[in-house]
């Protein structure tokens, strides 16, 4: 044989070789993947039931399940959740509890201090005995379904890929029992990423250590204009009762709040603010963060739609992420009846029973967030143990806290709280707190300052009540009576019924209390702790919170929007704007009779309503010609954003990049962590600060004996704008395209970010999704303005549009999909369909879940029970 021809065969031999072990690799690739899929068809044996259960999937895994009596609905709701999405209900209750480096190691340690500061799962082992008793029934059910799954799957590598990958770190990871403080703890960090004003708060008080006055602040954060873009509800939908609200909210002159105002200032205040800042960053993002988390729904009365009965849309717009938020189910008692009261649909999280967000057999409900101010910062005058307490030294509440770490030593935390709250700017030691003398009534005192956080979620609270009385509801009294269990997050709940009723309801607890700083709402800066006059003194009755029924009008939209024009009962001064809100109400307003099919497309609608009025400034600017064949394509454009080859997909793409530079040049003192992100307040900010060209912000102060003004910065804009698409999307201005520059890339909370390798992000996550859209825009797909690129960052979480004269004749779409394993056909099989803004047929009745079924497994008690 020559040696070419043996050459041959050793690399013919080698080849197949490399082959076999490619393909053996992708084998035990496939089965390794694979083994955490859940069994969908034939039957299986749960702990706990008392009878079968069915578990009918549709095209896209959603279950419909039947059952006989209500514990077992919600036993097997508990484990077709865990066969779901196991892995992240166990990061969430990590989360919750400030567990999480028990899961992942040191890189969760930050995020677990503050977590146990707050002490969120504290808190739900509070509120879990206060509870209807029915409630803790369910919670249990769901809890015991959650375990049997658990106990059926065995390993944590059996239950998920992200526990093989994990298990190289933290080999000797064991999954603990599911209880039902698991789920109630998952409502804190609902309601975290739903608080209202809180980041605004901070900033102001770190922007009055600046050079710049109170009135130069206060530009930033303008008034609502009330005047275009309509509230809720109007005058003649609600008045606030004549007692209602916090009286003398105005509070004059005192001496400790100027004492306050002072401490922000001095050395001692500075740290405490940035430490509270450095805190609450590190605090893990669940639903999501920034100006754009919020949300569109709307009804419409049956007297306007085509249908003759009421249409109800929602689309929540929130973090996106992969699996994503929200979980899709269909809850069936076999019978309704008092001891099995539920038949209902909709989206829900992992982790939590019942429905969230749907419709029952004869209501349906939508939210959006209503962002009331539920936290406020106190300042405290902290000397050894003790804080200053109306001229007294009392002693700080203390406990200790142990964090588990794999891999690492336990760490220890030592959590104070005042009579306010926790003191978060004690969590981040990195930043040395100076010792301050201040004069308090006339008394000089040696402090250090220290900052609490009151939150209304860190009170025991009936949300998990509210969410089974919203599924169960019949009517809008039984509606109302949910909503006033619905304490934390507070959100504005939309209603409709079969019987053509539609109407609205603020529910929540919402602080009264009064100013500490003249001239300025309540909560608007941090208030002076030492002094109780500014304390909290209860809540506004939930009588008196905003509602209305069957409005004249015949349509509600809350687009995160004012809620009234009254200052009675006080809600929040950091309303959206409510561009949004007001171009759902014209489209609406111009559709003498709304069909389904509007509903759906207005959800889709990617005009930017703000635009045209800053165009006609851009345009209105002599340019160079390079900057002018750009400029162009502004002419006749009418704001627009969609994701297409067309001239106006290109005008946006312009659009936005000088929009990002304009904010950027006009505010480039501002620190980056609140520098404008370009949302709906920076819109109506930067439209007051054009009406007054000389304003110092326009001044960039990189260029000491200039002054500009709004001239120089806006022509900046152009030509910078013009200079960075050209690098980004080629030369020439009429190719461009929105969707090139905004795209989406789903990542995994865990398994999607930094230091994570490349080839196993690949494995999880999903991107280079193009979509229209953008900030304030109803099409929700929001881009931080004050970050590189234009990637979205939020958007519409899921889509829904319930017909209220046909449950089945509804419509959803989730934003991935209803599995939580990576390579599971319903993974992320729903992506395409929400990019597009097209959904999915909702079935909701037995006949129409029975056409739509492709999957069956029964649930039976073991053999060995009884089924009595």
């Amino acid at each position: 044989m020559s040696r070419l021809k043996r050459a041959r065969r050793i690399l013919l031999l080698l080849a197949v070789l490399v082959v076999m072990a490619v393909v053996g690799v992708g084998i035990l690739a496939i089965g390794v993947v694979r083994q955490s899929f859940p069994q969908t068809a034939g039957q299986l044996e749960i702990e706990g039931l008392t009878s079968s259960v069915s578990v009918q999937r549709d095209a896209r895994g959603v279950p419909t399940i039947t059952a006989d009596n209500a514990k077992d609905l919600f036993r097997a709701q508990g484990f077709v959740s865990a066969q779901d999405r196991f892995f992240e209900m166990d990061l969430r209750r990590h989360i919750t509890a400030g567990r999480l480096s028990e899961l992942v190691g040191d890189a969760g340690i930050e995020k677990d201090k503050v977590i146990r500061a707050m002490g969120w799962r504290r808190v739900a082992e509070a509120e879990l005995p206060k509870l209807a008793p029915e409630t803790r029934q369910y919670l249990q059910a769901y809890a015991d379904g959650v375990n049997a799954y658990i106990k059926t799957v065995e390993s944590p590598e059996k239950m998920s890929l992200e526990y093989t990958v994990l298990a190289r770190r933290n080999p000797n990871y064991r999954v603990e029992p599911w209880s039902p403080v698991d789920s109630l703890a998952w409502l804190k960090a609902m309601a975290w990423d739903l608080r209202g004003d809180y980041n605004d708060e901070l900033a102001r008080a770190r922007l009055s250590r600046s050079n710049r006055s109170v009135k130069q602040i206060g530009l930033l954060y303008p008034q609502y204009p009330a005047d275009r873009n309509a509230p809720i509800l109007s005058d003649r939908d609600w008045q606030p009762a004549s007692d209602s609200g916090p009286r003398d909210q105005a509070a004059g002159p005192a001496p400790s709040a100027l004492t306050a105002a002072t401490a922000v200032r001095s050395g001692g205040g500075r740290d405490a603010v940035d430490s509270t800042l450095a805190a609450l960053a590190a605090v893990p993002v669940t639903l999501g963060r920034g100006d754009d988390i919020g949300s569109n729904s709307w009804v419409v009365s049956g007297s306007r739609t085509t249908t003759g009965k009421p249409l109800l849309a929602n689309d929540p717009h929130l973090g996106l992420t992969i699996p994503g938020i929200w979980t899709q189910v269909n809850l069936q008692c076999r019978q309704v009846s008092a001891a099995c009261p539920f038949r209902v649909s909709g989206y829900t999280f992992s982790g939590l029973p019942g429905v969230v967000i749907g419709h029952n057999d004869r209501i349906a409900w939508g939210m959006t967030n209503l962002g009331p101010d539920v936290t406020d910062f106190y300042l405290e005058q902290v000397t050894g143990e003790t804080y200053l307490r109306d001229g007294e030294s009392v002693p700080l509440t203390s406990r200790e806290e142990v964090i588990k770490v794999a891999g690492g030593p336990d760490v220890r935390l030592t959590v104070r709280s005042t009579v306010h709250g926790p003191i978060l700017s004690d969590v981040v030691r990195g930043i040395e707190e100076a010792g301050d003398r201040t004069v308090v009534r006339g008394a000089p005192q040696t402090n250090r300052y220290a900052v609490s956080l009151a939150w209304t979620a860190l009170t025991p609270g009936t949300t998990a009540d509210a969410i089974f009385a919203l599924d169960k509801a019949r009517d809008w009294t039984e509606f109302r009576k949910a909503a006033a269990l619905f304490t934390v997050p507070a959100q504005n709940l939309v209603y409709a019924d079969t019987a053509g009723h539609i109407g609205y309801q603020a529910p929540g607890q919402i602080p009264v209390r009064r100013s500490a700083t003249p001239a300025a709402p309540p909560g608007f800066w941090p208030s002076p702790g030492w002094d109780s006059q500014w304390d909290w003194k209860g809540f506004v009755p939930f009588e008196d919170l905003p509602h209305s029924f069957d409005p004249a009008e015949g349509f509600i939209v809350t687009a995160n929007q004012a809620v009234t024009s009254s200052s009675t009962p006080f809600l929040t001064s950091e309303w959206d704007y409510g561009f949004r809100a007001q171009r759902i109400r014209n489209l609406l307003a111009a559709t003498p009779k709304v069909s389904p099919e509007t509903m759906s497309r207005i959800q889709g609608d990617t005009t930017n309503t703000y635009a045209p009025g800053l165009v006609k400034r851009l345009l209105a600017v002599q340019v160079d010609d390079f900057t002018a064949q750009a400029q162009r394509l502004l002419k006749g454009w009418t704001g627009d954003q969609p994701n297409d080859k067309s001239r106006d997909s290109a005008a946006a793409a312009y659009y936005n990049a000088v929009w990002k530079h304009l904010l950027e040049f006009t505010f480039d003192e501002l620190p980056p962590d609140i520098a404008p992100d370009g949302g709906s307040r920076w819109m109506v900010v930067m439209e007051q600060l054009l009406k007054d060209p000389k304003n110092d912000w326009w001044d960039d102060k990189t260029t000491p004996g200039l002054t500009e003004g709004s001239g120089e910065i806006v022509k900046r804009a152009l030509v910078e704008a013009r200079l960075d698409l050209a690098r980004e999307l080629g030369k020439v201005p009429a190719t461009w395209r929105w969707g090139r520059l905004h795209q989406l890339d789903l990542k995994h909370q865990v398994m999607g970010g930094d230091g994570v390798p490349g080839a196993v992000q690949d494995l999880f996550n999903r991107g280079g999704i193009e979509l229209g859209g953008g900030s304030s825009i109803v099409n929700a797909n929001g881009w931080n303005a004050s970050q590189p690129g234009y990637g979205v960052t939020t958007g519409p979480s899921m889509r829904m549009v319930v017909d209220l004269g046909n449950l089945d004749a509804s419509r959803w779409v989730n934003a991935t999909g209803q599995s939580g394993h990576a390579y599971d056909d319903h993974y992320s099989d729903q992506i395409d369909a929400w990019a597009a803004n097209e959904s999915f047929p909702w079935p909701f009745t037995a006949t129409a879940v029975g056409e739509a079924t492709e999957d069956e497994l029964t649930l039976v008690p073991p053999a060995s029970s009884s089924t009595s």
